[in-house]
């Protein structure tokens, strides 16, 4: 079958995409570990996977950013950006609203992406996925084992042991899988994925995912365990759990039919759309310290001058980050941002951006359900965050646990400073102060 492959430009790197099917509701498979658009097409299985979807769907396929046909050679992709390219993709098929398919550790993605923007996610379908690598899907173990086989046999399909073991012995498929390694990755950018894989951790969201949401995991797969699936449909409000017998990790492989019309099933009830005033997001708080005794030295009209300054600055800083002001607090700012990774950056860049002026600033960054109240925001994610502001020092920016979970890959570092008991909040929270 020949299907055109498209481009679409998310940021500096360009994300190949493809659309076939019928008309239907939109729905967008999130890939697993790597991929290749078009050399999907050549197996058999696969095809027919797609066809079977394509027959009641616009279906909608990409390669990540750094695998398959997607410019290569961008380094290791955060979730941020991530979700920027779902959503640079959705823009270029003018998908308004899509059922999402989070396949392996596609999962993580689609699902910070149904928490970021639930408007735009009709439903979300996860097949052997998980929230956190270390745990419940893999021990330490585990991975550094998998990184010792990617290192010695990577391009020679020995993969299939843990995607599609009932097809270990089938030298036509084994042939096709070899060649998809070398065409999804170099060894290199496999090893350097697996190992941010190990960083991700979404536990923390999982409540805040609104959409309908439908679990697949089989209950032998040999590549991610099925406690993964199966805490997955525990802490996602109201998801759908169903389980396999058998070992694949690949839904391509085995039980096509029953995938496939569970799919249809769940698309085929098309949910209302959804109206919510709850989304998840990162909640940035910063604050000029000693604010007070700088206004009573300066006098009221230079101080009405450098707070000018300063704000400006901010507003420079989350412009360029795509921060969203939700409203000054006397001498400080609360912004909300799509990506926690973009959030820490903004703040630090703030910090390094007053020096000149003489000030300094503390800043407090969570990652939580908001509710959206008119111009103002509200929820526990907020008041997190505010208290997490008070606790950082002049100059530092304090990130709670879910934030540093969230931006594994994304070149940030972090110091542990250990559990905090913050006002009015129930168990103790773990901070980290983001380093430059």
């Amino acid at each position: 079958m020949v299907v055109e492959t498209r481009y679409v430009q998310s940021g500096e790197v360009f994300v190949a995409y493809q659309v076939t099917g019928q008309s239907g509701p939109d729905l967008m498979i999130a890939p697993g570990f790597v991929s290749h658009l078009e050399h999907n097409w050549e197996q058999p299985l696969v095809a027919q996977f797609h066809n079977a979807l394509g027959a009641f769907s616009r279906l909608i396929c990409f390669d990540k950013r750094g695998t398959g046909l997607s410019d290569r050679g961008v380094g290791v992709p955060h979730l941020d950006q991530r979700i920027d390219d779902i959503r640079a993709v959705l823009d270029a098929t003018e998908s308004r609203r899509t059922y999402l398919f989070g396949m392996s550790d596609g999962g993580a993605m689609s699902m910070l992406f149904a928490a970021t923007y639930p408007k735009r996610v009709a439903g979300l379908i996860l097949f052997g996925s998980y929230a956190r690598s270390v745990g419940s899907a893999f021990s330490q173990d585990d991975l550094a084992a998998m990184e010792r086989v990617f290192r010695e046999t990577w391009g020679q399909g020995k993969t299939v042991t843990n995607l599609a073991p009932s097809l270990a012995n089938d030298r036509k498929f084994v042939e096709w899988l070899a060649k998809w390694e070398r065409l999804g990755a170099s060894p290199t950018d496999a090893i350097k994925l697996l190992r941010m894989n190990r960083e991700i951790d979404v536990t923390a969201i999982l409540p805040t995912i609104q959409v309908p949401t439908l679990v697949f995991h089989r209950s032998n797969d040999a590549r991610i365990r099925v406690e993964a699936g199966r805490e997955l449909a525990e802490k996602i409000p109201n998801a759908r759990y169903v389980e396999f017998a058998g070992a694949d990790h690949s839904p391509y492989s085995a039980d096509q039919s029953r995938i496939i019309e569970e799919l249809r099933q769940f698309m085929g009830a098309s949910p209302p759309s959804l109206e919510t005033d709850r989304v998840l997001s990162t909640v940035l708080f910063t604050d000029i310290v000693g604010s007070t005794k700088r206004a009573v030295e300066a006098g009221d009209q230079q101080w009405r001058s450098t707070l000018d300054a300063h704000h400006a600055a901010v507003r420079a800083g989350l412009q360029r980050h795509r921060g969203r002001e939700v409203k000054t607090t006397g001498d400080g700012f609360l912004a909300l941002f799509d990506g926690p990774a973009r959030a820490v950056r903004c703040a630090q860049e703030i910090v390094r951006t007053v020096r000149p002026l003489g000030l300094e600033i503390r800043a407090g960054v969570h990652t939580g359900e908001v509710e959206m109240m008119g111009d103002d925001v509200g929820g526990i994610a907020v008041h997190i965050a505010a208290r997490v502001a008070q606790r950082a020092s002049a100059s530092e920016v304090l990130a709670s646990s879910t934030v540093k979970d969230l931006v594994a890959g994304a070149g940030l570092k972090f110091v542990d400073q250990g559990p905090a008991e913050l006002k009015d909040l129930g168990e103790p929270i773990r901070l980290f102060s983001a380093v430059a």
